[in-house]
């Protein structure tokens, strides 16, 4: 097996002689010294090459390394603070391992779309590179969490013959002789079955939307945490949720701080603005937001600001639009959790409130500066009312008869939530657009590479 070294692994190594494989990212040269930028995946290492050191024949042969070239490269581990990391490299020899060529993205501006058209080199540069990492640490800290609570790890089908969320924006497809499946939009009613039988489970893996969307928040494939617990009701479903985002941003604090100082350019604001989601989170009716909200649209109206094109005022008995939440929460300092929403404007399977029939056992949690991070309910156990929303949602019975056998035979309170991964990414990176928040984007004008 290929001995390696690590640049993440280079702090317990100083005046140790170590051999870096990777890639040239980037290098410049001052007469007799070359500085070579080696990225091995797990860091970026400045190799300083010396003519006299090296020798003629050798150093020539640096100069004329290519970016992204495969490279082999040997030296002292020297710690010094004006080196990426710390630590650089006293080279003793260089081998070239496979020739980069004309690298089509070269260390100056390119636009979104051309790099979107190169998205497969693209992951290579820092800004993608920290990215994909951070999103590696947040993947880990979900299953940690919940594996720590006694949670099941229960895998949902993704071709399902029925739609969780109404059927307007589902992908289909022919499916032999059983006529059409679909792309799961979410894995919650399956994940309803897990918890039936192991008490709190959670589904985690891709979801999909055909939503003719353009906004810089949706993807049409995304993956999606979605916990799911047995005797469980609203209150505890909030107190779930606040939990599991204390955990997972606090991974990321502990464990991406210098991924994070990348995505920021040293300034400590993502820092910041992660702290800011440890807090406890602001809880408040449906009716308290949109009065907060009327006063709120009320005071910029009078003002004479100029809102978007595209701003809508919000009517109560509506669902937040992504104004509304963004305003919501400029107006707190840590997250806000909305409950209690207008039952016409949730889904089927959410339970409405006894006290308040109009009103759904439903809650999103609203991020700063964002919008919603989570949507979660208390769901809906009743056999008799469950099917009476079905039909009323024009849905086809015999598709959710094995979901009606769930309130058949032992039926219980119980609720979850659903978490969108690469939106926490998107928050936490504090992306322009959530397609840099996943490897290979998919949208309304994407699904290639």
């Amino acid at each position: 097996m290929m001995q390696r070294d690590y640049v993440q692994d280079l702090s317990a190594k100083v005046g140790q002689e170590v051999t870096l494989r990777g890639w040239l990212y980037n290098k410049r040269s001052s007469g007799k010294i070359q500085f070579e930028l080696l990225r091995d995946g797990t860091g970026i290492c400045q190799c300083v090459v010396v003519k006299n050191v090296v020798g003629a024949e050798m150093f020539a042969s640096c100069d004329t390394i290519s970016q992204e070239s495969a490279i082999a490269v040997t030296g002292i581990v020297q710690a010094t603070e004006k080196a990426p990391g710390g630590f650089e490299l006293s080279v003793t020899k260089v081998d070239i391992m496979g020739a980069g060529g004309d690298y089509p993205i070269t260390p100056k501006e390119h636009g979104v779309e051309y790099l979107m058209e190169h998205r497969h080199l693209w992951l290579r540069s820092q800004r993608p590179w920290a990215t994909m990492r951070v999103r590696d640490t947040l993947i880990v800290a979900i299953r940690n969490f919940f594996h720590e609570r006694g949670f099941i790890c229960f895998d949902s089908p993704i071709l399902t013959p029925n739609a969780a969320e109404g059927t307007s924006t589902l992908f289909e497809t022919k499916y032999f002789d059983e006529g059409m499946a679909y792309l799961s939009q979410s894995g919650q009613l399956y994940g309803e079955a897990g918890a039936m039988a192991f008490g709190k489970v959670y589904v985690f893996g891709p979801t999909f939307r055909a939503e003719r969307s353009k906004t810089k928040r949706h993807l049409n494939e995304f993956w999606m945490v979605e916990p799911e617990v047995a005797f469980m009701d609203l209150e505890g479903d909030m107190e779930l949720a606040q939990e599991f985002v204390h955990y997972v941003v606090g991974k990321v604090l502990a464990e991406r701080r210098s991924e994070l100082s990348i995505l920021d350019e040293g300034s400590g604001r993502l820092v910041q603005r992660c702290e800011q989601v440890l807090k406890p989170f602001v809880r408040m009716h449906y009716d308290e937001a949109a009065k907060i909200l009327d006063k709120y649209w009320d005071e910029k109206l009078a003002s004479g600001e100029e809102l978007p094109p595209t701003f809508k005022r919000f009517e109560y008995g509506d669902d937040f639009g992504a104004y509304d939440e963004v305003a919501l929460t400029s107006l707190y300092d840590a997250p806000v959790i909305v409950h209690h929403y207008p039952a016409a404007v949730k889904a089927f399977y959410m339970k409405r409130d006894p006290n308040e029939p109009d009103k759904a056992l439903a809650m999103d949690v609203l991020f700063p500066g964002f919008g919603e991070i989570i949507g979660g309910s208390q769901r809906e156990d009743n056999y008799d009312v469950l099917v009476s929303r079905i039909e009323e949602h024009g849905l086809p019975m015999a598709a959710f008869e094995w979901y009606l056998d769930l309130r058949r035979y032992g039926s219980v309170p119980h609720a979850g939530f659903g978490l969108g991964l690469e939106r926490l990414v998107m928050w936490v990176c504090d992306l322009e657009h959530i397609r840099e928040a996943i490897p290979f984007p998919r949208t309304l004008t994407r699904i290639w590479p």
